[in-house]
């Protein structure tokens, strides 16, 4: 018998339709004795660590091993947060003091579902969390997209704060002198204000020396950011608008007063404070070299190029919109396109207009149900991953009577309960604070569900005939299959790349200068490429 929370046949004797009570089962189980749980957690970035922080808080005892694509951990925080942030980095101290803890375990550089079978991973524990993030960008639908001077927002945030992924990006900022970013979100705030800061600020920050070379040749002078709804439906916070409105040097072109609510002291205060901020806009400076706006009700419909070289970008065609009600700042409405085109010039675009997480291969093989049309896992609403069997639309979240606990799935052929936070979860929305909450709330599923199971005391990876747990059972069992996992990164690798790049960048009178490429940090963590 394996030691899973509940035995696959006991699951199915007790176990209601998903979402229902179970009174019976509620009552029938009351502590746990006997060994702790070992969990693994997919993703290294804020979901991963508030998950593990929360879980090894509430269960003395309970065993985590992180598992990571990158040989570095942090995810978001570390290749997501503007480099001019560096108090939103400061979790990272949090996620230190989780990691030092013995019963924390790093697995880096390892890559699920091609470096290691996600069926192999689920047999060995008690509970897997899917906890990492969004890595496809949606895109316009233009032609002409996939040429020259058009980017993701994503992959250029990702290219000048290091991720390996974006690191032969080499956006080229010279073609002329305006670019635009489509999509108002804080993500595209960061583009604009990394394109228009002065450069001797960005360059004491851990802005990758590389980004910094190809800033250096930016002809950039002004941003436009464009969005399809009007200012009390931009996803903005007043903190991004308030630091591009303070950049020194940068002017802002005025918003027209009619795109604003006739009365802005019936708002409530967040959005009050917000749309003040906007009217108000900033005075112009007559010295000033580089310029931002905001233009609102615009959806672009054709990418302009040269005839010439199609492979410059000369402007961008858009649909003029109106909104059903500019007032309402919660209003989902769609914007309604008019038979009128404006073109606004610029010769580079950044689109930045949402993400999705992608399906890791072999999470049908374990019963996980993604949908790849919206990119999150089917939850039961606070992270419970509900069987491929029960339908999407009871995606629901479970009853508010916290002494009524939902069972964990039946998942064959994998031993663990699985679990998920974070972007993969909710979506790609939301702020580190909001994804904190989140993953709280996923590991305070997975402890109602381990204290409330029947414990077993033989091993979960007893039935292999291994004799152990998590990771080492994991590693003996995939070795045995021919899998190659010496490349695997350890938090000891991950601390000695760490010292590196600290040591590189105080020499360059900055916090670090990170490796751009995943054969340095390996290199520098002593592990095979």
């Amino acid at each position: 018998m394996s030691s899973a929370w509940l035995t696959r046949s006991r699951v199915h004797a007790i176990r209601p339709a998903w979402g229902g009570r179970n009174l019976a089962y509620s009552q029938s189980v009351s502590s746990r004795d006997g060994p702790t749980p070992r969990v693994a957690i997919v993703g290294s970035g804020p979901a991963g660590f508030y998950t593990a922080r929360k879980l090894m808080r509430e269960i003395h005892g309970t065993k985590i091993d992180m598992y990571e694509q990158l040989p570095v951990p942090f995810g978001l925080v570390r290749f997501g947060v503007a480099p001019d942030h560096p108090e939103v980095k400061k979790c990272q101290e949090e996620f230190e003091q989780v990691a030092s803890s013995p019963e924390f375990n790093f697995v880096g550089n390892i890559q699920l579902g091609h470096d290691l079978p996600l069926p192999i991973l689920a047999k060995h524990y008690d509970a897997v969390v899917f906890a990492y993030g969004a890595s496809m960008d949606k895109e316009l639908g233009l032609e002409g997209e996939d040429k020259p001077n058009v980017y993701s927002a994503r992959s250029f945030v990702g290219w000048y704060n290091g991720l390996p992924e974006y690191r032969n990006l080499d956006p080229d900022l010279s073609t002329g002198e305006v670019a635009t970013v489509i999509g108002q979100g804080n993500v595209a705030l960061d583009v604009a204000r990394i394109l228009l800061s002065k450069l001797d600020k960005l360059k004491k920050t851990d802005l990758t020396e590389y980004a910094v070379d190809t800033l250096e040749k930016s002809k950039i002078k002004h941003v436009h950011v464009v969005g399809r709804r009007g200012p009390m439906q931009a996803a903005f916070t007043i903190k991004e608008v308030r630091e591009l409105l303070q950049l020194e040097g940068v002017n802002f072109q005025s918003i027209p007063p009619e795109l604003f609510p006739p009365d802005l002291k019936k708002l409530e205060r967040p959005k009050r404070r917000l749309m003040e901020l906007l009217q108000k806009g900033k005075p112009n400076d007559p010295n000033a070299t580089r310029s931002w706006s905001l233009q609102f009700l615009l959806s672009p419909n054709a990418l302009i190029r040269d005839k010439n070289n199609p492979d410059v970008l000369k402007g961008v065609s858009y649909s003029e919109n109106v909104l059903e009600d500019i007032s309402d700042p919660a209003s989902r409405v769609s914007a309604k396109g008019k038979d009128k085109n404006v073109t606004l010039e610029t010769s580079l675009l950044f689109r930045s207009i949402g993400y999705r997480a992608e399906a890791i291969p072999g999470m049908e093989l374990v019963g996980a149900n993604f949908n790849t049309r919206s990119g999150i896992l089917h939850h039961d609403g606070v992270g419970r991953i509900l069987p491929i069997d029960v339908p999407e639309h009871k995606n629901e979240a479970p009853t508010t009577n916290t002494n009524i606990t939902q069972q964990p799935q039946a998942v064959a052929p994998a031993k663990a309960h699985l679990y998920c936070a974070g972007w993969v979860k909710r979506g790609p929305t939301g702020v580190i604070a909001s994804t904190m909450s989140d993953a709280f709330q996923t590991a305070e599923a997975i402890v109602q569900d381990w204290r409330n199971a029947i414990t077993k005391s033989d091993d979960v990876s007893t039935e292999a005939g291994l004799g152990m747990r998590g990771w080492p059972a994991v590693k003996a069992e995939a070795e045995s299959q021919g899998y190659d996992l010496t490349k695997v990164v350890n938090w000891d690798g991950w601390r000695r790349i760490d010292a590196v790049e600290k040591e590189t960048g105080k020499g360059r009178g900055k916090p670090r200068e990170k490796f751009g490429t995943v054969s340095e940090m390996a290199n520098v963590a002593s592990v095979p490429i």
